[in-house]
């Protein structure tokens, strides 16, 4: 049985953004899973048919000669603004998505990954974090996104998101920074949606933020669960799963609301439309970032709403500035390898193999749960310096996606073999 492997595939040039990683590459890693959007096609417009279809024959092309490929995963079919904010032109932007949603069915996708991040995806403060073994990772450091924010962008009322020794530290860290490295940061931040070849200026940053002034969180909550009380019935009736990823990182930042970063946050999402197709991308990296978060246990409890797994593993990092930090405050972490930080990846995939016997016993559903290798450092030859055009997205070059691949293969396998000797009985959730 076992996961159904996947990777992330941005696509060419003629059909969005140009991705050095190729199809074939992700086929030798022994993936038989692509998961991709629609890059080129604006938020808020209609997924047609027609475009739907050029990208499923330019993923399945060489399936007649070679180990075949299955366009397995939507990431993104993204959410526009507007219904984040719950503005009356939401009502126009939701028919679209649920049409979208029903074209991307006629094509035989089944599940659908989305989130419900105001303004940005993925924050980070650095893309070249330095491992001990030399690889590169990405990291997020709280006192270099104070700096952004109180300094760079200078957004107004920021002091009040920050303790009083990260203000200081954050104004002096910021006085010693070269104009090079002020740069530098500015454009980590505020680099966009992976696959969108978007980035933001400052001015136009802080009007997307000023937008927001007045969506605190329950108002933001509330508009989530009305756009999925309207979507995932449609989905349902015509067998698509939806599943939102959590926030990355999963607290509140520039002082935009964060809604899904929490098993409680999880559980009044499944509850506001209690139909299967509203479900998780249950991402092991994002959630791991907060210590009150037990992964196992959340498995077990939300199981048959995950419909996709991004598996990666954090690391949170104890610093003298952090000494003293609130519950509703980010830490420093980093991604570290997939099998070590602060995921217990072990106790992760024996909860989706019993999650997958589950469902092969019940009959119901797809037994292969999607998951892909989440991020991966920048390692061997990916470390040499290359052209722009064969540079990959932050976490996507193809060598360590491929460790991390092969190492989640690998335990998927043995915790597997272990079971099958194990009666029927002992079958269910630990």
């Amino acid at each position: 049985m076992g996961m159904l492997q996947t990777m992330r595939w941005f696509g060419t040039s003629t059909s969005g953004p140009n991705d050095p990683v190729s199809l074939m590459d992700i086929r030798q890693a022994g993936c038989t899973g692509i998961v991709t959007a629609l890059h080129q096609i604006p938020v808020g417009e209609l997924w047609s048919i027609d475009e739907i279809a050029k990208r499923k024959h330019l993923i399945e092309e060489d399936n007649y000669r070679y180990s075949p490929l299955r366009w397995a995963v939507v990431e993104s079919l993204p959410i526009h603004e507007d219904i984040k904010k719950g503005r009356p032109t939401r009502e126009g932007y939701i028919e679209t998505y649920k049409q979208s949603i029903r074209n991307l069915a006629a094509c035989g996708i089944r599940t659908v990954c989305y989130n419900f991040m105001p303004v940005l995806d993925w924050s980070r403060t650095n893309l070249t974090y330095e491992m001990p073994d030399g690889s590169r990772s990405l990291r997020f450091v709280w006192e270099d996104f104070a700096v952004f924010d109180l300094c760079i962008l200078k957004r107004p009322g920021a002091e009040t998101d920050y303790e009083p020794e990260i203000i200081e530290s954050a104004h002096l860290k910021f006085d010693r920074m070269t104009p090079e490295q002020i740069t530098d940061l500015s454009n980590i931040v505020l680099l966009g949606l992976p696959g969108s070849e978007e980035a933001f200026t400052l001015d136009t940053f802080q009007g997307l933020l000023n937008e927001y002034a007045a969506v605190g969180n329950a108002q933001l909550r509330a508009n989530l669960y009305y756009f999925v009380q309207q979507v995932a019935p449609v989905a349902q009736e015509v067998g698509v799963n939806l599943c939102i990823h959590p926030d990355d990182p999963p607290y509140p930042l520039l002082g935009l609301p964060r809604v899904v970063s929490t098993e409680a946050d999880l559980a009044q999402l499944m509850a506001a439309c209690p139909v299967t197709a509203n479900g998780i991308t249950f991402c092991t990296g994002s959630l791991g970032v907060r210590p009150d978060n037990d992964l196992p246990a959340m498995i077990r409890r939300f199981g048959e709403r995950i419909h996709f797994f991004h598996l990666r593993s954090t690391k949170r990092e104890e610093t003298e500035t952090l000494a003293v930090r609130h519950s509703n405050r980010p830490g420093n972490f980093h991604e570290a390898d997939h099998l070590a930080g602060d995921v217990d990846m072990y106790a992760v995939v024996k909860e989706i193999v019993l999650e997958q016997k589950r469902r092969e016993k019940a009959g119901i559903g797809e037994t292969a749960i999607p998951m892909r290798p989440d991020h991966g450092h920048q390692m061997l030859d990916d470390l040499h310096e290359k052209p722009k055009a064969a540079q990959t997205y932050p976490g996507y070059s193809a060598i360590g996606r491929l460790r991390g691949l092969a190492e989640l293969r690998g335990l998927e396998m043995g915790i597997e073999r272990s079971l099958d000797y194990q009666p029927d009985s002992n079958l269910t959730h630990e």
